[in-house]
């Protein structure tokens, strides 16, 4: 029997020129696997596609609600936005991906696991640290990376495609790169790669409109949480998944979180893309605006650390690591009390608070407001800015001392 490999599988020409590159160059027995993270028509006739190009088999993979419960909400709950903007889409889908294809692996007594992740992005990072953490044991094969690739161009691609008798609707007309899942689409290509050219968001955008475009009423959306995790929209409950399709949708129509970044890519470049991620934007922002009322000021100052932290490690593919497993059980220790209900407007691209509350909110009235009460005399203060700016008067006064000596 041949050895078999597993492929992750698109469906796009890259995955489906690698199939018979695999049985051509290593005679593997190849297993298509198709990880659905929420990519909805992109996998439309998926199967007849991996067949007709010489795999043995083809798996569709819903992982939707995993990726939604076990990576989606651990990094909002955090914060984790990388170079304060990127909300982690690509990032956060990998390692699930990598998980199911080792576990398909492990089903079906694979040796390999291939890939088509080009060798300067982001993306060969993490799935092979994922492949590496949970299955050491599996050879992983980059085609992108392999000698025996030869093919530079989507016409490269698609000639290879047809001499071996693969003869499907691919075009090699330019296009944006993109990644969609439930969380986010991304694009990368055309008028992008030059950081001076504005984006076309006429022909670019697929999940909304830009601000300029959506509607002249603003709208307002309630929300409630249960310990860290969204639980209803307007009332109706929902899992998490229907969750940020419905976000996406309230959000793709008011403009809402489209980002232009040039990031700094873990390989060492820079990279300038355009994300669109309407109902991650607005749970980040009503996650954020309920932790406002229920969390210390001490325990935000760490969180926000991190929250950053935990960016940087998604970002690098290190899910799978001691490190992650601490800092994310350091922030589901902070969700025990972030419960309660957000409400805001949603207008030509803004998020506007409209009210918060919470059961567990640390916020006092009669704290804050100017009138003196029982917990709080104005008088109290002096004495607390006196201890509390005792070491800048210390340096001041010994500054002055050794300007005069100087005399």
């Amino acid at each position: 029997m041949k050895e078999k490999v597993i492929l992750a599988y698109s469906g796009g020409l890259d995955t489906t020129a690698i199939i018979p590159w695999l049985k051509e160059n290593f005679d593997y027995d190849v297993i298509c696997c198709c990880i659905d993270c929420g990519q909805e028509d992109e996998l439309d006739g998926l199967e007849e596609r991996a067949k007709l190009s010489g795999a043995s088999k083809l798996y569709i993979e819903d992982i939707t609600d995993e990726f939604a419960e076990e990576y989606i909400i651990p990094c909002v709950q955090a914060g984790a936005v990388y170079e304060n903007k990127y909300l982690l889409g690509t990032s956060m889908a990998r390692p699930g991906i990598a998980k199911r294809l080792v576990e398909i692996a492990r089903k079906e007594g694979a040796t390999a696991i291939c890939h088509g992740a080009t060798g300067k992005g982001n993306d060969q990072i993490r799935f092979e640290l994922t492949i590496k953490a949970l299955a050491p044991d599996l050879k992983i094969i980059a085609a992108w990376r392999d000698g025996k690739w030869t093919m530079q161009s989507r016409e490269d691609e698609i000639a290879y495609c047809k001499s071996h008798g693969i003869d499907l609707p691919f075009s090699a007309d330019s296009s944006y790169s993109r990644d969609r899942n439930l969380w986010h689409i991304s694009h990368e290509g055309l008028e992008l790669e030059d950081p001076s050219c504005e984006p076309d968001y006429g022909h670019l955008l697929v999940l909304g409109v830009s601000p300029e475009m959506a509607p002249n009423e603003g709208e307002y959306v309630t929300m409630s949480f249960e310990a860290g995790v969204p639980k209803s929209i307007n009332g109706q409950k929902m899992k998490v998944a229907d969750i940020i399709r419905e976000l996406n949708r309230l959000g793709g129509k008011h403009g809402i979180g489209i980002v232009d970044i040039v990031e700094n890519r873990v390989v060492g470049m820079k990279s300038r893309g355009v994300y669109e991620t309407p109902g991650g934007t607005i749970l980040m922002e009503a996650q954020q605006q309920l932790e406002e009322l229920v969390l210390d000021r001490a325990t935000m100052e760490v969180k926000k650390d991190m929250g950053n932290k935990l960016a940087q490690i998604v970002y690098e593919g290190k899910w799978f690591t001691p490190l992650c497993d601490a800092v994310r059980a350091f922030v589901a220790s902070t969700q025990s009390y972030v419960t309660g209900e957000v409400k805001f407007k949603l207008y030509k691209g803004n998020i506007i608070k409209a009210g918060t509350t919470s059961p567990y909110s640390l916020y006092s009235e009669s704290l804050a407001s100017f009138t003196t009460g029982d917990l709080y005399d104005h008088h109290d203060a002096e004495g607390f800015i006196t201890l509390f700016g005792l070491p800048l008067k210390v340096r001041a006064m010994k500054m002055a001392e050794l300007e005069k000596e100087g005399e």
